[in-house]
């Protein structure tokens, strides 16, 4: 049995300790919020922060994450309130497929705990994720009214 936490969530499970992570979410937890992209943790879809430190789950073996934290873009919230990036992208009409936001958002999320006030050259240089769309000036953007919005 593994035993981790998934947004705040107690989580036990029988299963396959080298099964990846982003599988577990998506077909054993009904997360579907994490996407599958490449498969080879390069495209950042697959996304979530464990321990607040951004990670593909694409390649990360379940068995890893025993006894630790794991956030999905469905835990990102608090108490209902959106998280100030979730509103920023709204705001600022990132997403145009939508497919790589839930994993942008959360390397995002990752980005401002360890750099509060990032700069635009911090974000391009951090945020590795793949936006197939070309929505970069938007999702920096974002970041930069999220960043200003945690701070106030």
């Amino acid at each position: 049995m593994l035993e981790f936490t998934v947004n705040g969530q107690p989580i036990s499970l029988d299963v396959d300790p080298e099964k990846p992570l982003l599988w577990v979410l998506r077909e054993d937890l009904a997360l579907t919020g994490t996407k599958y992209g490449c498969g080879i943790g390069n495209c950042g879809a697959c996304t979530v922060l464990i321990d607040g430190k951004a990670s593909r789950s694409c390649t990360l073996a379940v068995g890893k994450v025993a006894g630790k934290a794991v956030i999905t873009i469905e835990g990102l919230a608090e108490n209902g309130e959106r998280h100030p990036l979730q509103q920023a992208w709204i705001d600022t009409q990132v997403p145009q497929c939508g497919y790589c936001q839930s994993g942008m958002i959360l390397s995002a999320a990752a980005l401002l705990e360890n750099v509060p006030d990032p700069s635009p050259a911090e974000i391009r240089k951090k945020i590795t994720n793949i936006c197939r769309c070309g929505t970069y000036p938007r999702i920096e953007k974002a970041i930069l009214q999220a960043a200003k919005a945690k701070s106030e």
